[in-house]
């Protein structure tokens, strides 16, 4: 059964990995990250987001808490 708060992928189908950060451009997540995404829960998942909030920091990149986590129910 599907959590019906699941947190959502970060994707922006801009699926590129950089050859020096190995990130993807699009959401920042590692090639690892991408792979297990769908098998965590959302605490492994709030953790990779937080992750990801500190790489673009690190870039100089806007980072907003709303662009980052949006749960979602299912029906």
């Amino acid at each position: 059964m599907t959590d019906p708060l699941a947190i959502e992928s970060p994707c922006i189908s801009v699926c590129v990995l950089d050859d020096d950060t190995g990130f993807c451009k699009g959401c920042w997540r590692t090639r690892d990250e991408v792979a297990i995404w769908s098998r965590v829960d959302n605490v492994t998942r709030l953790e990779i987001l937080e992750r990801l909030r500190q790489r673009r920091r690190a870039a100089g990149l806007p980072v907003g808490r709303d662009r980052l986590v949006n749960l979602r129910r299912k029906s």
